[in-house]
């Protein structure tokens, strides 16, 4: 096995046991890089000097004892890492430097973490496909004339291509779930408030969380270990013990009740998709998990819900970017000219859109008949999630309705692209947890992925399950073919 296959479990034994370094181990990832990521672009910014550098520090007794000591990760390029560009994939930030890194970013430094590079994403996190990066589409690895989905499909597709062991992404409406279901990864979006967004760039401030993508679940456990937890600055943070999530991982679900909601599986969905999610779903009957048929019936309503409030609260984030304190500016004649020169130039046509639609939502006479009616639906989606968590312990539905699209096929339908997220959002308008992890294959060889969603601060339970099914199953150990 070539070193960057390697899980992040399975690179720490090495490490550990003096059988590989982490001078050895960053230099086969960089190396990887190198050979595929021409063809993968997942990278923005690659920091090979900086990670070497670190890596021979480590080798030289640095970090002694931390979880991640020596493992070379990617982070997504909304989230700050000081010194280093972040460029919310946008060119009003092509040039930002932050001076400070975000609290997940020093805490992944923290546990001994190799930074090698900002991942590639939708501009400022909005877009299910990474095409509407300012500067190139990131390709699947699997297939490279179709998506790695998005908004964080730079990271899943560094991770399923084997140019970093884990990397970090952020989860709005399913960024981090879906694209690691159409990259054949694992994807964890943890709970709003278990992890700092202190240092994320923000889209969408009550949607938000910092995911994490991984090859398999026990990684995904071990990152997020690292990185939950409570910040004292980011308000939203909850201050709650971080468990041990590995301590989950039993591998015994005997007795646990498992709901399926008949709401995930509709019309027009991928045949293969829903047979693969079936065929697990059964797997963990039989693994001891009593099934149960739920009902969250406002399903159908969070797309538009999503899509009010998401591009209200982009709006009002990202009417900091004015072309005077940081980030591009375009001088105009005048100040509002400036301000016109500067976003027309800088934003691209989604964030546009958004910013428009978000605007509108806002505006007098249209608030209380769009955003807040919005919210008001949003309190019926999370009563729907309390009430079915009062039945079962989880949840299972598919992740996405097919498998990745072609490049270029949804760009000119926006409402197609929308509903490539619509088993995904409504976890973030309730603020609860879920994990994407491949369950399967389509006939043409991309990968499926099956969400296990779990309550409020309930990752213990769903990484229990998830890890249940990966070890009862081959799916998770196999590699794309580049």
């Amino acid at each position: 096995m070539n070193l960057y296959e390697l899980t992040i479990h399975e690179a720490r034994r090495l490490l550990d046991a003096g059988e590989v370094s982490a001078e050895e181990l960053t230099e086969a990832v960089l190396a990887r890089i190198l050979e595929v990521d021409n063809d993968v672009q997942a990278y923005i910014t690659l920091m090979p000097e900086e990670a070497l550098e670190q890596a021979r520090a480590i080798d030289a007794g640095g970090g002694s004892g931390a979880p991640l000591r020596g493992i070379p990760l990617a982070v997504k390029d909304v989230l700050c890492t000081a010194g280093v560009p972040t460029t919310c994939g946008s060119r009003i930030l092509e040039n930002f430097i932050p001076p400070y890194d975000a609290t997940v970013v020093a805490r992944l430094r923290a546990a001994g973490a190799i930074i090698i590079g900002k991942t590639n994403t939708d501009e400022f996190a909005m877009g299910s496909s990474t095409e509407n990066s300012a500067f190139f589409p990131t390709h699947n690895p699997w297939d490279l004339s179709r998506v790695p989905g998005g908004s964080s499909g730079g990271s899943a597709a560094a991770v399923a291509a084997g140019e970093c062991l884990g990397a970090l992404g952020t989860d709005t409406g399913g960024s981090v779930r879906q694209p690691a279901a159409l990259c054949g990864v694992v994807g964890l979006k943890p709970t709003y408030g278990r992890v700092s967004r202190y240092g994320l760039v923000a889209f969408a401030s009550s949607l938000d969380q910092v995911g994490v993508l991984t090859k398999d679940v026990t990684d995904a456990a071990i990152v997020l270990g690292v990185i939950a937890g409570h910040d004292p600055m980011d308000s939203t943070s909850v201050d709650a013990p971080v468990p041990d999530y590995t301590a989950a991982l039993t591998g015994d679900i005997r007795g646990m009740r498992v709901g399926v909601p008949k709401e995930y599986f509709i019309e027009g969905m991928q045949p293969e998709v829903e047979e693969a999610v079936r065929a697990a779903v059964d797997q963990l009957a039989d693994l001891g998990a009593e099934v149960v048929e739920v009902s969250l019936p406002h399903t159908d309503y969070a797309l538009p819900v999503y899509y009010l409030i998401a591009p209200a609260e982009a709006s009002a984030n990202l009417a900091r970017y004015d072309g005077v304190r940081y980030g591009l500016r375009v001088q105009g004649t005048d100040l509002e000219e400036t301000y016109k020169a500067t976003r027309g130039r800088g934003f691209g046509p989604e964030v546009k859109r958004r910013i428009m639609l978000g605007t509108y939502a806002l505006s007098a006479g249209y608030y209380d008949a769009y955003y807040l009616k919005a919210q008001k639906v949003r309190t019926l989606i999370k009563q729907d999630f309390d009430r079915a968590f009062e039945q079962v312990d989880v949840i299972v539905a598919p992740t996405t309705p097919t498998t990745a699209f072609r490049l270029g096929e949804k760009v000119d339908d926006p409402l197609q692209m929308y509903l490539s997220d619509v088993f995904t959002l409504s976890m973030n308008l309730a603020g609860i947890c879920g994990l994407s992890l491949p369950c399967g294959f389509d006939r043409q060889g991309l990968p499926i992925g099956m969400q296990v969603i779990g309550p409020a601060f309930g990752e213990e339970t769903v990484l229990r399950v998830a890890y249940a099914y990966e070890q009862a199953t081959e799916w998770h150990k196999r590699r794309c073919g580049l």
